[in-house]
């Protein structure tokens, strides 16, 4: 059978997305960079020729993934329609419903960002973007006259702090609240920031 022949690109990708398999099973402290070899069936030799230590590796694997998710955010929040069914979109794909890989990372990501200053700077970074996007969104609505939002960065704040609580409450206590109570949820946190009336329960 002929061998597969990646372009440098590719095998950087390649890599990236097998860390963050990797990290999904074992979790940023126990991940090897012999881990990431194993799972591509690679020398440990090449994966350090792309990344010179593990905690860059982790770093960029991360932002990876961070990345692919901010990309289909924007997505969301760039449809050709109100303001409002932008935000609503976005936050009930943005909420956990315990079975998003995602969330795992980021919560992988946050505990090892206490020790690890490169994972530190690419989160943050990523997590200023979505509340940027949120903001802009709610600025625009605002603006248009949609709803009511005096200050749509402190919105946009209270909305994702609101929604990582829950995302660590469904990632760790599997089976604690159920998907259609944690949409509802998530719904009401929107309709408070925005000054619309709660849906009735």
């Amino acid at each position: 059978m002929a061998r597969v022949r990646w372009s440098v690109a590719e095998r950087r990708e390649a890599l990236l997305r097998a860390a963050v398999v990797q990290i999904e099973a074992r979790g940023v402290a126990a991940v090897r960079i012999a881990d990431v070899a194993a799972e591509l069936g690679v020398s440990n030799a090449l994966v350090l020729y792309h990344f010179a230590t593990k905690e860059q590796l982790v770093a960029a694997a991360f932002a990876h993934a961070a990345e692919e998710d901010l990309a289909r955010l924007r997505a969301l929040l760039g449809r050709r329609t109100t303001a409002v069914r932008r935000l609503r979109a976005a936050v009930r794909w943005y909420a956990p419903t315990g079975r998003a890989k995602g969330w795992r990372l980021w919560i992988e990501s946050w505990a090892a960002a206490l020790r690890e200053p490169a994972l530190r700077e690419v989160a943050g970074a990523l997590d200023q973007a979505w509340k940027r996007e949120l903001a802009a969104v709610l600025a625009e609505g605002a603006a248009a006259g949609e709803f009511r939002c005096p200050d749509p960065v402190a919105a946009a704040w209270r909305l994702t702090a609101f929604l990582d609580g829950l995302a660590v409450q469904m990632t760790s206590y599997a089976g604690s609240l159920s998907r259609a109570t944690m949409l509802r949820w998530a719904d009401a946190a929107l309709d408070r920031e925005l000054g619309l009336p709660a849906a009735p329960a």
